[in-house]
């Protein structure tokens, strides 16, 4: 992603949680009634950071709307939790693990995590939303270097490796099917998608436990308006080398604006190529109009139909009935 770019990002979602577009702001974040979140790591996380301030949930004002709506955005996340919505409908088998966006600076918890929940759960599907570390646990800008920023350590992924080994270590009592456990993300958490699909032969930190013994390559991927996935340089178009793409890399989905003002369509362009180059199944749907983290809220434009795309989608490659 280009600098300039990137700027344009911090401006449409990060800095709009941070600098004060803000109606309302509470310590922490839960999820609906009826639901609980559960740590993901049985002690201190992994290569775990002092922690920026405490977990703060902030909602937006009328200056930062989305289809009319707020969005809430969760930052300053040191302790990551999973939180299980079971299928309110017959269930498929299937699971999908949700990694909101927010630039690794914060989480879209609603637009791009309990929404999704709201759209999967009905269709037969167990969705597993992950409130993963931020900030500066993935490829990030920072204003003040005008520069993108790796982190020493992986927290995100190892947060994403963890979360899906643990949806297969607890498949039977979850009633999950183990062989059907995908990922979805936007923006910055379509990055996660690629990233743990691509990263999923060895965990990013040492062994927990027995849930760490078991796969945590997910069997399907959707990533939507990715972001980071271009090589971090001048060159104009070449995958980010920090996505190994190989054969073992699961089906993918992907989906973007072509107007897309904060990650561009070539994001999702060149992944595009380097999963067909591999071989590996691969659907993508590119829309002239829609800009950037519309979530699931319905918009005047076509693109706004996407959820139905990917469940005709999960239909053909097995993961749900057509």
């Amino acid at each position: 992603m280009k600098p300039l770019l990137l700027s344009l990002c911090v401006a449409a979602l990060s800095v709009v949680f941070a600098f004060g577009a803000l109606r309302a702001q509470q310590t922490g974040w839960q999820p609906s009634p009826g639901h609980t979140q559960v740590p993901i790591w049985p002690g201190a996380a992994p290569d775990a950071q002092p922690a920026a301030g405490p977990e703060v949930a902030k909602t937006t004002g009328k200056e930062f709307l989305i289809a009319g709506k707020p969005v809430i955005g969760v930052s300053n996340v040191s302790r990551p939790t999973l939180t299980v919505y079971s299928p309110s409908g017959k269930n498929t088998g299937a699971a999908v693990v949700v990694f909101p966006g927010g630039g690794y600076t914060d989480l879209a918890i609603d637009l791009e995590g309990t929404e999704v929940c709201d759209w999967l759960t009905p269709k037969g599907i167990t969705c597993v939303l992950l409130k993963y570390r931020v900030p500066d646990s993935g490829p990030a800008w920072h204003d003040d270097c005008k520069c993108n920023i790796h982190p020493k350590a992986p927290t995100a992924l190892e947060d994403a490796q963890r979360t899906v080994g643990l949806v297969r270590f607890h498949a039977a009592e979850w009633h999950v099917d183990p062989h059907k456990i995908g990922v979805l993300g936007f923006s910055a958490g379509g990055h996660m998608v690629a990233n743990i699909s691509t990263h999923f032969d060895r965990r990013a930190y040492a062994l927990v436990d027995a849930a760490d013994k078991v796969s945590c390559r997910p069997d399907f991927a959707v990533a939507i308006y990715p972001g980071h996935m271009l090589q971090d340089t001048t060159k104009e178009f070449e995958l980010n080398p920090g996505i190994p793409v190989t054969r073992h890399t699961p089906p993918t989905f992907l989906l973007q604006a072509e107007d897309d003002y904060v990650d561009g369509v070539k994001q999702s362009l060149v992944y595009y190529i380097a999963l067909k180059k591999a071989g590996v199944p691969v659907e993508m749907h590119l829309y002239a109009q829609g800009g950037h983290a519309f979530g699931l809220r319905r918009t005047e434009f076509p693109i706004t139909g996407w959820p139905s795309l990917v469940e005709t989608w999960l239909g053909s490659i097995g993961m749900i009935p057509k």
